[in-house]
């Protein structure tokens, strides 16, 4: 990359929780900013799959930020074809093909307070991205996890399902990867997890029964996902095609497709904050989704662009009453 890139603000978004066997990204001694991230670093597995959804290997890749605009990347794998596709993935994966320039000159377009304030968080953070690692079936289990639960409970059951019944990344004599470090789990893995497993796991049986119905269909998710190009309407059109799922709706598909694909104009609606801070951050006051989507309509096509950047922007919602505090039943 010959611009600013920023590793763990980057691939920091499908991390889930600080322990996520899949994923963890170090983000180093440097605070980012114009200057990049050196010495960040991420270890990230997984599975590849061809165009028809059949499974041909795993890979884990490690990333380590060299400079400003440079990152390295070592991969391992247990199969030439895995490898092969994994490496040309990575780019992508990386955000290279996510132009922020339209949404730039947009903001600077528009000029009013707002857009002025968020092309000024925008030059605070011009490296980063959205990334996309492909992994469309794996984002939509780890979406479909965290469905009206609390992030307690979604990393929860995302953790131990991969320690449980997920598989240890490829490793090599030259560069070990961590025992910690496993593989999402293949359609015919998820299905035969047993039922009173979900439940020791803190995964209710409307979500296990979501994943379930992904992992039967686990192949026309694969080529779905392997035939829609990193694209604005394409993309849309694959979310509406998803929710014909039982189980997967609008904000589990926008969740998905934002890391799967790096889509740029899905926001999550039905998301328990998303609009509250949306609307907090751009009016001062709270709002539900329609106000939300109204409030973002002339950002598009890069409404994702923009919720990322008031995220950045350092703004906190207020907060009423108490944090939620769920019961646990795993016992019973």
């Amino acid at each position: 990359m010959d611009a600013p890139f920023d590793l763990p603000r980057t691939l920091g978004v499908l991390q889930r929780g600080y322990a996520d066997p899949a994923i963890r990204v170090d983000s180093g001694s440097f605070a980012g900013g114009p200057g990049g991230t050196p010495g960040a670093g991420a270890w990230l597995a997984l599975r590849q799959y061809d165009t028809v959804g059949r499974h041909v290997g795993a890979v884990a890749l490690r990333f380590d930020q060299l400079d400003t605009s440079r990152v390295r990347v070592h991969a391992i794998s247990d199969s030439g074809e895995a490898l092969g596709s994994a490496l040309d993935r990575v780019p992508t994966l990386l955000g290279a093909e996510d132009d922020w320039s339209e949404v730039e000159f947009l903001l600077d377009a528009l000029g009013d307070r707002i857009s002025t304030t968020l092309a000024q968080v925008r030059r605070r953070h011009p490296g980063v991205r959205l990334p996309a690692t492909g992994g469309l079936f794996d984002q939509l289990v780890t979406a479909t996890l965290e469905q009206k639960v609390t992030h307690r409970e979604a990393r929860h059951g995302w953790r131990h399902l991969l320690r449980r019944h997920g598989e240890q990344a490829p490793t090599a004599s030259t560069l070990r990867t961590p025992d910690w470090l496993r593989l999402p789990l293949t359609g015919g893995q998820l299905k035969r997890v047993p039922s009173w497993e979900w439940h020791q796991m803190w995964v209710q049986p409307p979500m296990s029964r979501t994943i379930l119905r992904l992992a039967e269909r686990a192949s026309s998710v694969h080529r779905l996902g392997a035939s829609t190009p990193v694209e604005t309407s394409s993309v849309g059109e694959l979310s509406e095609q998803l929710t014909a799922i039982s189980g997967i709706g609008p904000w589990t598909t926008a969740e998905a497709l934002q890391r799967s694909h790096g889509s740029a104009d899905l926001p999550a609606v039905g998301d328990y904050h998303l609009a509250h801070f949306v609307g907090e951050a751009l009016t001062g006051k709270r709002t539900d989704d329609a106000g939300m989507l109204d409030l973002l309509q002339p950002f598009r096509p890069h409404r994702q662009r923009v919720i990322r950047l008031l995220k950045l922007s350092g703004f906190r919602s207020e907060r009423f009453g108490p944090r939620l505090a769920p019961e646990d039943h795993r016992a019973r």
